[in-house]
């Protein structure tokens, strides 16, 4: 086996639910590291006194295991192996191969003294019958790829190579471990997230739905990369592909929002990409209009449209997004009168408004930044996250913070 390494703060967010009895979900995009991490679980079991044959631990999408696509063949397999003896761990990979497999899931938990762990690379895993069977049973902990913090501690560099060079290649290459095998060679990375990038499309979304068409999957993908961070409606996605001309949806008319909101729908239970709605930050509600759309890694997105660094504030904008989702924020975007504030960010007993922008030089931007923020009327902590090394680190209470700074926080 290759060696493992590390994801602390992921591997620590298992051991904190150890032997709670409730299931332990790892979602993520295909190639983000859950298996490793199981793996990692694996050895801190047995470095921890469990005993071998107390660990069953399986991936389903091995050939090995190609008769136990039913539930009831998967359960009976599973429980011949169950000791009679002490807590037995089930670590479960890509278990959507399974029919029905959370059936023999709640009757592992009914039957033996187990404690269960299962990863799924798309979100039909939780899909609503699971959900109904396990509900309140489970525990979801949504992996994505390597943060900023990550990259640095993955990758080897020359002592000479400044933060910013590093974090340029982070903006560049993204975060997806296995690139770490390429050192930064740019053909060969962009070969590998093109073979995931593929089997993302063709076996967690064309494979599990029937009826869609791989040419208009490519075509909105695209179009979200090349909007990142911009507000879009399915509509208005609808509006600009048939004005494109290339997609028709019979006599000429308009490519309705509804398929592109379906289409939308299969790339986030994919989790390849997010979507966020908007919050009226005065009036306290979440509006149903118009939302935001960003990518899981930069990686893809440059492998599709070619790094471009005119792109920066998006691209800085979408880092901080998922930045905030690794902090386990609920992350909005905030609409304040007229004007938009990038992200509302929430947990049980805090709240952060933050704007990102590329620089904080020309006063014009700065006023531009600034405003939204005066514009709250509560006393929750408002930050400007920048590329600016300032001493200005605060305007009227409005922190101003080094990007990298924060992302190393």
């Amino acid at each position: 086996m290759a060696e493992l390494i590390d994801r602390p703060a992921y591997l620590a967010q298992l051991i904190q639910h150890k032997d709670v009895d409730l299931v332990k979900i790892v979602t993520g995009i295909r190639r983000c590291g859950k298996s490793s991490l199981l793996d990692l679980f694996h050895q801190y079991l047995s470095d921890h006194g469990v005993a071998e044959a107390n660990i069953i631990h399986m991936n389903l999408e091995s050939l090995r295991y190609r008769n136990l696509s039913d539930y009831l063949t998967f359960y009976d397999y599973v429980s011949e192996r169950i000791p009679k003896a002490g807590k037995t761990y089930l670590i479960f990979d890509e278990l959507q191969a399974v029919a029905h497999w959370e059936k023999a899931i709640e009757s592992f938990r009914l039957d033996f003294d187990v404690d269960i762990y299962i990863t799924g690379s798309n979100a039909y895993l939780l899909s609503t019958e699971f959900s109904t069977l396990l509900s309140g049973r489970y525990v979801e902990i949504r992996m994505l790829p390597l943060s900023f913090k990550e990259f640095l501690t993955f990758y080897e560099f020359a002592p000479s190579v400044t933060v910013e060079e590093k974090f340029q290649r982070y903006l560049q290459f993204g975060g997806m471990p296995i690139l770490r095998e390429y050192q930064f060679n740019e053909a060969r990375s962009n070969q590998a997230l093109e073979g995931i990038y593929s089997t993302v499309v063709l076996r967690d979304i064309l494979q599990r739905n029937g009826q869609a068409d791989q040419a208009m999957l490519q075509k909105i993908m695209l179009f979200l990369c090349s909007n990142i961070g911009s507000i879009t409606s399915p509509n208005s996605i609808g509006n600009v592909l048939s004005q494109e001309g290339d997609i028709q949806t019979g006599r000429g008319k308009n490519v309705a929002g509804k398929t592109v909101e379906r289409y939308i729908s299969m790339l986030r239970s994919a989790y390849i990409f997010y979507s966020v709605s908007r919050y009226d930050v005065k009036g306290k509600q979440l509006l149903k209009t118009l939302g935001k759309h960003y990518i899981v890694d930069m990686g893809f997105r440059n492998m599709l449209l070619g790094y471009r660094d005119a792109d920066r504030g998006h691209i800085i904008e979408n880092i901080v997004f998922l930045e905030l989702l690794r902090r386990d924020y609920r992350v909005y975007i905030g609409k304040v009168g007229e004007a938009e504030v990038d992200f509302v960010a929430d947990k049980p007993n805090e709240k952060l408004y933050i704007q990102v922008t590329e620089s904080m030089q020309s006063p014009e931007t700065r006023e531009r930044e600034l405003r939204p923020l005066r514009m709250i009327p509560d006393n929750y902590e408002k930050i400007i996250l920048s590329m600016d090394r300032s001493y200005i680190n605060s305007y009227d209470g409005i922190k101003s913070l080094y990007l990298i700074d924060w992302l190393l926080a």
